[in-house]
């Protein structure tokens, strides 16, 4: 019994080493961390194309409100300022006259360019139209009286003479004409045909011939005389036919110009003794008429174009004249608030100068200032973010990144990135430029 009682506490305080001895160990192994071969799984385990934990700290960048929309407005000519048409804080439409040079130089410009465009567009206009009745009846009208004034001079100085040589000078000029001009296509056709006629009858002459050329008194028959008869007409009638053909010699063009020249000297032979009245009555003649043939026979198709490039012409140069007299004025682009106003009439402004700042004060972002190369990348499009203003504690608006300029400047050595943030919600109370700082975690989208 006492050997029992002596064992039992024995076994126990054995018992209770080899726990505390396994506790122990167990202990220094947590504190020691894990072990090479846990480190190195781990490792080679590792996603590197896995978003960053999240238990990276959120970012934390500031930034401005400025509006969605906005534009610094400018004249693109020079000049002195004539009208300033709206304040700083008005709102305005699109297309709506912000601001006017002085354009007195530029309106008349435009006058002169629309007046000459009418008058190009009325001549092009008339010359379409062709001549009108009145214009040819009162031509030849004026043409008739001055043929009766020519009339009369003429019978009082040299009855007969002068029309009988002017009717002598027109008929060597209508043959010298005739003779350049060759056969009419008439003439040919009406020498091929008697060539034929003539042809016809030579074979028929020679069809009887050939009959009753075996007799021996054959050269008495009346067969061979028409034969003979025959054969002459159409040995003319080809000679004829390639006379034609062939067109005028020059000796007959040379005797056809003689008598041109012979029946001019002539008139002028008979004019230089008539008075200068008759000479002028002529003058006036020989204009009525070269008048009333060119209002008769219309435009040429070289006129109208030459009258189609005027109107061109003009349209172009009064487009010109618009867009010179349009950039005396400024416009608003688009609807929205003039927020800078930095010109009064009377000052001289320079094309290119900015004189206006609009934009459209109804929609917000902000856009960082100094969010730096180390904290940009860990950004994304879409991510969300947290807004707050520090003119106006207690606001936080929740926004998104839209878009993250892809170019950095330098900022005091630091190489900053603009991320733009658009409002998701927004607040009557932001102004333009106010500060605010973002909150954004990162990798989040």
């Amino acid at each position: 019994m006492k050997a029992k009682i002596f064992r039992k506490p024995l076994f126990f305080s054995a018992l209770l080493f080899l726990v505390v001895l396994v506790l122990t160990v167990v202990g220094l192994q947590v504190w020691a961390g894990p072990t090479a071969q846990d480190e190195r799984v781990n490792v080679e385990s590792a996603d590197p194309n896995a978003p960053p934990s999240p238990e990276l700290a959120a970012i934390t960048v500031d930034a401005r409100v400025v509006p969605v929309r906005q534009a610094t407005l400018s004249f693109q000519a020079a000049g002195m300022v004539a009208q300033v048409l709206v304040t700083e804080g008005q709102a305005v439409t699109a297309g709506q006259r912000l601001l006017a040079l002085d354009a007195a130089r530029e309106r008349t410009a435009v006058s002169q360019a629309e007046a000459t465009l009418r008058q190009a567009q009325a001549r092009y206009d008339q010359l379409r139209a062709g001549p009108q009745p009145q214009e040819v009846e009162q031509m030849r009208a004026q043409l008739a009286a001055a043929q009766a004034r020519l009339d009369r001079l003429r019978m009082a100085s040299a009855p007969g003479q002068l029309a009988a040589a002017e009717a002598a000078l027109d008929a060597a000029q209508a043959n010298l004409q005739q003779v350049l001009d060759g056969p009419s296509q008439q003439t040919l056709i009406a020498a091929q045909a008697e060539l034929a006629n003539a042809e016809a009858a030579l074979r028929q002459a020679q069809a009887a011939y050939d009959r009753v050329k075996w007799r021996n008194d054959v050269g008495a028959l009346p067969e061979s005389a028409a034969l003979q008869q025959a054969t002459n007409n159409y040995e003319a009638a080809r000679a004829r036919w390639l006379d034609l053909q062939q067109g005028p010699t020059q000796a007959e063009v040379d005797a056809a110009v003689a008598q041109v020249q012979q029946a001019q000297a002539r008139v002028d032979e008979l004019k230089a003794a008539l008075s200068p009245d008759l000479a002028a009555a002529e003058a006036e003649v020989r204009q009525f008429q070269a008048s009333l043939e060119l209002l008769e026979a219309g435009p040429t198709p070289e006129e109208l174009a030459v009258a189609q490039a005027e109107v061109a012409a003009a349209t172009a140069a009064l487009q010109q004249a618009l867009v010179a007299l349009g950039r005396t004025e400024l416009r608003a682009p688009f609807d929205g608030t003039v927020a800078r106003l930095d010109i009064n009439p009377g000052e001289q402004v320079n094309g290119g100068e900015p004189v206006l700042q609009l934009a459209d004060l109804s929609r917000w972002e902000v856009r960082t200032e100094d969010l730096t190369e180390f904290e940009v990348v860990g950004i994304r499009v879409g991510a969300p973010v947290q807004i707050t203003f520090d003119a106006l504690p207690g606001l936080r608006l929740p926004g998104q990144v839209v878009r993250i300029r892809p170019i950095g400047a330098d900022q005091r050595g630091d190489i900053v990135y603009t991320a733009v943030i658009a409002l998701l919600e927004s607040d009557d109370r932001l102004l333009w430029n106010m500060t605010a700082v973002v909150n954004l975690a990162p990798g989040q989208e």
